[in-house]
């Protein structure tokens, strides 16, 4: 059975140090590979827009290699999640929490 090489074991610890709080930091973290899923995917989706055809007869469509290459680019690069949580860290993340509206109102009386 091969084991796969993106699976990293993380310490629960260090992540949790930055914000104090485990869930702050996996919130943190899921936003900003969400951030990064999304630049992604629009750029993947440029760059194949070029390959794109109005036409969709079978008899037109064909195998493109600099499409396929594309792809397989971006099927290799390391997963939003791994590139955030490495982000995260390394104190690579500007990030701040908003304060509830109890807090708030706390605060100004």
């Amino acid at each position: 059975m091969a084991i796969q090489s993106s699976i990293v074991t993380r310490d629960v610890d260090k992540i949790s140090a930055p914000t104090g709080n485990l869930y702050e930091s996996v919130v943190v973290i899921s936003k900003r590979a969400r951030q990064i899923a999304v630049n992604l995917k629009e750029e993947l989706n440029n760059k194949l827009a070029e390959f794109a055809t109005t036409v969709d007869n079978l008899e037109e469509v064909f195998e493109n290699r600099e499409q396929i290459e594309i792809s397989r680019y971006y099927e290799r690069m390391p997963k939003p999640t791994s590139t955030a949580t490495e982000e995260f860290l390394e104190g690579k993340l500007n990030y701040r929490m908003r304060a509830t509206e109890n807090e708030a109102e706390t605060k100004t009386e």
